[in-house]
């Protein structure tokens, strides 16, 4: 017999809804049921996300300032919050959790305006609109990088971390293996949908850089978009590189556990999931994100001693090329950066995730919640 309906509020990318997915999953294992509001975007996930029913209610973002545009996306809101508040009262659930993007603010609203306990989880350390919006209205925020002090809203914050998927909770069994002189070394480089191209113009300049005994050790992993696969591949031929070159790959999670260094982006996501498995990285923060999240994921992991980031303007091909052949160099180096990345890394965050939300349908305060963790 369920213990009671969660229901699950997450915007229609997989930034959004992995975090949601992991928890599903820990909150069935406990005995839950698991409903789903998003948007159409995240029907391509409907197969893997372990929940009873997905449901599509109306919502817009107000990001315009044209005044007809606005008043359309309030008056979509408008709709939303009612399409909820309708489906909250039929599905009777004993919490609604928020993982951010527009289509979490109808759900959370009708929520908070029926009574029925609310939350939030923001996976960087700077809060996205959506649930800064929100935050003041919920009754808890579980966080993957926000601090649980100094922040707007710390006192009602704990710092959970990032749930990550089971297959990185298994390439972290894996440990780190140094590549000393003469060893193949693994690099992975990629840069999600919108921040892959600066790499793929990169990377081929840089490695063409190398010492050619350097460049012999090299084993590349690099994920490109589609229509950057034909110019990166020909450099890698033209190089003689050994070099798998792919829009997406299925096994990521092996490949990171098998690199000697990782070259990225800092969404919130990959840095939880270099910071699980343990791998050195050099972070590249997006330059057009709306909130700078990513500088400060970035930031989070590099205090540690777990990654060195550089702005994207002040990386060169050259300054690749200078960084991997000091790196490839100094195994000891590397390796006691992955060592900081790893202890930097919360492998057990879904678990803390779901106590938190179990202990806020329950009633508890965050005050108290912290107090049990003690």
């Amino acid at each position: 017999m369920s213990k009671g309906i969660v229901l699950l509020a997450a915007g229609g990318t997989g930034g959004h809804v992995f975090p949601a997915e992991a928890l599903a999953f820990k909150l069935k294992e406990r005995g839950y049921s698991v409903h789903l509001v998003t948007d159409s975007r995240a029907e391509r996930y409907a197969g893997k996300f372990p929940a009873e029913e997905i449901h599509v209610v109306p919502s817009a973002t107000i990001g315009s300032k044209n005044p007809v545009a606005v008043a359309r996306s309030l008056w979509t809101l408008w709709s939303g919050m009612r399409a909820a508040k309708k489906l909250i009262q039929r599905l009777k659930p004993v919490i609604v959790v928020g993982f951010g993007g527009y289509p979490t603010v109808p759900p959370l609203l009708a929520a908070t305006r029926l009574g029925v306990p609310s939350m939030l989880h923001e996976q960087n350390a700077v809060m996205g609109r959506a649930n800064k919006a929100l935050a003041p209205r919920v009754k808890a925020i579980a966080g993957g990088f926000l601090p649980e002090s100094g922040g707007a809203f710390s006192d009602k914050t704990i710092a959970t971390g990032n749930p990550v998927r089971p297959a990185i909770l298994a390439a972290a069994e894996q440990p780190y293996l140094p590549s000393r002189a003469g060893e193949p070394f693994n690099l992975v480089v990629f840069g999600g949908s919108q921040g892959a191209q600066y790499f793929s113009k990169a990377m081929p300049t840089a490695i063409s850089l190398l010492d050619d005994v350097l460049r012999e050790r090299l084993r590349i992993t690099q994920q490109v978009r589609p229509e950057d696969m034909e110019m990166v591949r020909g450099c890698a031929a033209q190089l003689q590189m050994s070099a798998d070159i792919a829009p997406f790959f299925n096994d990521m999670a092996e490949r990171l556990a098998k690199a000697h260094l990782v070259i990225c982006r800092s969404g919130a996501s990959t840095v939880s999931e270099i910071s699980v498995i343990g791998r050195p990285a050099v972070l590249v923060p997006y330059p057009h994100a709306l909130d700078h999240d990513q500088a400060a994921n970035a930031a989070a992991l590099a205090a540690t001693g777990g990654a060195k980031v550089i702005v994207q303007a002040e990386l060169s091909p050259e300054r690749i090329a200078s960084i991997l052949s000091h790196v490839m160099n100094d195994p000891e180096k590397l390796a006691g950066m992955a060592a900081a990345a790893k202890l930097a890394g919360k492998p057990d965050a879904a678990n803390l995730l779901a106590d938190m939300v179990e202990a806020i349908a329950a009633g508890k305060t965050v005050s108290e919640f912290k107090r049990t963790r003690v």
